[in-house]
């Protein structure tokens, strides 16, 4: 095994929640944010530095579903849904990109390099 081959492969680490595909998911996250935060991270499958950002992202990761409910939403497949979460959230459109969601509402996001740098603890309940 090479240096390169989990570019070459195209390997991701498995994504410690959900994926978002539907708009219902959406009004879903929204109303459980009263409860816990949640996360939904923004990928584009096309870009080598948005799938380096999520790689690391997921690496690190070291939260449980108790603390954040974590979407996953593939921008290229599901753009719509990508506009009705920047347009109903209020929040620009980046990618890669994270947002984190409270009580209805984007409390941080993060793009590229952002993204890590995010002390999602703080946001806990």
């Amino acid at each position: 095994m090479g240096l390169f081959d989990s570019f070459l492969h195209n390997e991701t680490p498995k994504w410690p929640g959900f994926s978002l595909e539907s708009m219902a998911q959406l009004e879903e996250l929204i109303e459980s944010s009263f409860s816990i935060p949640q996360l939904v991270f923004k990928h584009s499958t096309r870009c080598s530095i948005s799938r380096y950002v999520l790689n690391d992202f997921i690496s690190g990761y070291s939260f449980s579903a108790p603390d954040f409910g974590a979407w996953y939403l593939d921008l290229l497949n599901f753009r719509s849904i990508s506009n009705a979460v920047a347009e109903r959230l209020e929040v620009t459109h980046q990618s890669p990109q994270l947002l984190v969601i409270k009580n209805g509402k984007v409390v941080a996001h993060g793009s590229h390099e952002q993204i890590n740098s995010l002390a999602l603890s703080s946001f806990l309940n």
